[in-house]
């Protein structure tokens, strides 16, 4: 059964003569219509309703006649009856104010019978709806607490409320909101050039739905009833007041003031704050217990948007709609403010201290739209500085991501380490530098593509770093051109990406395979092992190239695939399987490739793909140290495939 205070409330929004439980006291206030004027208001005490409650059951041939609203008879019969010098009086002057309201405490107090009742209209006078209603107000009036005992409602983590993190593209800002967070908590949006109040807040919006069909019938209107299946209701566009993020994450922190909400704003820099946020600016000052420390009078469709759409506190549970009657602003100053009654009915807004406002700014965008001090004092802000060997926030082991160019693995943190600093000393700035999550690297392999560096890390570079910098110094030197790279030259010239990278001086990335432990070791891999060197020696591929190991098998399969077109990838593993140096997996196809990974997926990065002329990959592994590379070697120079292989450098 609703509460008295909620009901009140609910039954009130719709009728013109509002009745409500007063916020001092076991008192209800009740208003007339304002039809004729200005609203006006009344107070009239649980004790003396009880008492109007009982003469009218004491008296109830004479009101039992009355029922259904008539003013005369209401007026006449409550100056004799009633023996409550407040309802007598009330009666006369201000009848169907008071009629309506004690309709409304006993449609209460015989909920569900009575739900169909218009109060504003009819009142049940019946020997069992009246000692009812006199029963439950009983209660009400021996225990009556319009609100519940206030607490105050302290922030639920130990967090800042308001944070923008930033810093440099890739630096790891949104990871980091997101790892904090819950997807199922949170409302996330991001500002831009053209973002404003109404889409970041709400507003009102053509929206289609279900209306009633309806036509004009003299000078009523006759609604349609549903028939024969059809349900009486046609598809209209109607305008909605449509709620974005800031009211979304609103609602939401208020539901559960013991819930942490979040609203996550991306690229907050990107949009003009002042414009976005307008006069909920004053809401982003906070007090030490963490909700805003002063509220602001919402506007008119924020107000009755958040009072009577079930998206707002209208769908509410008694519970819920409680707890933020319940609210108190204490403030800084050891003053408090009831003003939880004002917020439930959207006439005030006041952030709860539950919610958290997170965002990220870009500062290589710092330039868009500049934030004044004004508002950069509301927030916290935490850099986020460029790792070049950043850690798994799970496991806290090094995250090695590598970047790929041509058959070559190179590290995507020394390439940082040594691009970061040009960047620098061009721009004077590091707002320009690329974090370690600039780009991405595959899942399973940990490997960014030659597409995405060329046409995400080179595209950045060459369109928004150097654009309007001169690149002139050796690393950016185009040595075939005999002038500085510009970026169509990585499309034009099949070698120009491969020098730009020769120009840094990287390390090829080769796996030592003295440091891993396969699974399932290898035939006679523990003696190799112990006894083997590192061997760095390079070997030529029909007297062409200078290859490490893994690039000498590689490059090898590839040739043999370009020169076999025909072949698929079934006859190609079935003529490698006579070079191998008899290795466990050597070559295997996508079936048999995948199988493995499923059992043992650490085992994913030691094999490359070649794709064959039916379309099909075969995959071989990139496994070799110096006895399994010789042995390979002379396999190959003793077969038909085609291939000679030499070792020409130690």
């Amino acid at each position: 059964m609703q509460s008295l205070l909620n009901f009140l409330h609910d039954e009130s929004i719709s009728s013109p003569f509002r009745a409500e439980l007063s916020n001092r006291g076991g008192y209800i206030t009740f208003s007339n219509s304002g039809r004729r004027g200005d609203t006006k208001y009344f107070q009239i005490g649980i004790d003396s309703i009880l008492t109007t409650l009982k003469d009218i059951l004491t008296n109830i041939e004479v009101f039992s006649r009355i029922q259904d609203y008539e003013e005369k008879p209401w007026r006449d019969n409550g100056s004799i009856y009633f023996s409550d010098p407040v309802a007598n009086a009330n009666s006369t002057v201000q009848t169907k104010p008071l009629f309506s309201t004690l309709s409304k405490i006993i449609k209460w107090a015989n909920q569900p019978t009575l739900n169909n009742l218009n109060t504003d209209n009819r009142i049940s006078i019946t020997p069992d709806t009246l000692e009812n209603t006199i029963t439950k107000l009983n209660v009400v009036a021996d225990s009556f607490a319009p609100h519940s005992n206030s607490k105050i409602v302290k922030p639920p983590l130990n967090e800042p409320l308001q944070i923008i993190y930033y810093g440099a593209p890739g630096t790891g800002k949104s990871f980091t909101i997101d790892d904090k967070t819950d997807d199922e908590n949170s409302v996330r949006t991001t500002f831009h050039p053209d973002s404003d109040y109404a889409s970041f807040v709400g507003a009102y919006k053509p929206t289609m739905e279900n209306v009633p069909i309806n036509s004009i019938y003299g000078e009523s209107v006759q609604f349609a009833t549903g028939k024969n299946g059809h349900p009486g209701t046609e598809k209209k566009i109607v305008y909605k007041y449509v709620p974005q993020a800031f009211l979304k994450a609103y609602v939401a922190a208020w539901s559960n003031l013991d819930t942490p909400y979040f609203l996550i704003i991306e690229e907050i820099n990107r949009g003009n704050c002042a414009q976005i946020f307008g006069d909920l600016f004053q809401l982003l000052d906070r007090n030490n217990a963490g909700s805003s420390s002063y509220a602001i009078h919402a506007d008119e469709d924020i107000s009755q948007f958040l009072s009577s759409d079930n998206k707002g506190f209208a769908a509410l549970s008694d519970e819920q709609k409680d707890a933020i009657r319940a609210f108190e602003l204490h403030k800084d100053n050891g003053k408090t403010q009831a003003v939880g009654q004002n917020i439930l009915d959207g006439k005030l807004l006041l952030l709860p201290p539950n919610l958290y406002i997170w965002a990220t700014m870009n500062t290589s965008d710092q330039s868009l739209f500049p934030i004044d001090s004004a508002f950069k004092r509301r927030w916290n802000w935490k850099y986020m500085p460029i790792e070049y060997n950043p850690l798994d926030k799970k496991t806290q082991q090094p995250i090695d991501w590598k970047f790929q160019i041509g058959d070559n693995l190179y590290s995507w943190g020394q390439f940082l380490g040594k691009i970061n600093p040009e960047i620098y000393t061009l721009t004077e700035s590091s707002d320009k530098q690329m974090g370690y999550f600039f780009a991405k690297a595959d899942n399973a392999t940990g490997i960014i593509s030659e597409d995405v560096f060329l046409n995400k890390v080179l595209f950045y570079l060459w369109t928004d770093v150097f654009k309007d910098f001169d690149v002139s110094s050796e690393l950016f030197k185009n040595k075939k051109a005999n002038r500085s790279f510009r970026f169509t030259d990585f499309f034009e010239d099949s070698e120009a990406l491969g020098n730009f990278i020769a120009n840094l001086n990287l390390d090829i990335v080769e796996i030592d395979i003295n440091s891993i432990e396969d699974e399932e070791p290898l035939d006679g891999e523990a003696s190799e092992n112990s006894q083997s060197q590192r061997d760095l020696s390079r070997y030529s591929i029909n007297g062409e190239g200078k290859n490490n190991k893994r690039q000498t098998v590689l490059r090898s399969l590839r040739k043999y695939v370009e020169a076999n077109p025909s072949l698929t990838a079934t006859q190609v593993i079935e003529k490698w399987n006579a070079v191998n140096p008899q290795l466990p997996y050597f070559i295997l196809s996508t079936s048999e490739y995948e199988a493995r990974i499923a059992d043992l997926p650490n085992q994913r990065d030691r094999y490359w793909s070649v794709t064959t002329g039916d379309g099909e990959k075969v995959y071989i592994t990139n496994q070799w140290n110096a006895n399994r590379i010789r042995e390979f070697m002379n396999l190959v120079n003793s077969s038909d495939l085609g291939i000679h292989i030499e070792k020409v450098s130690e």
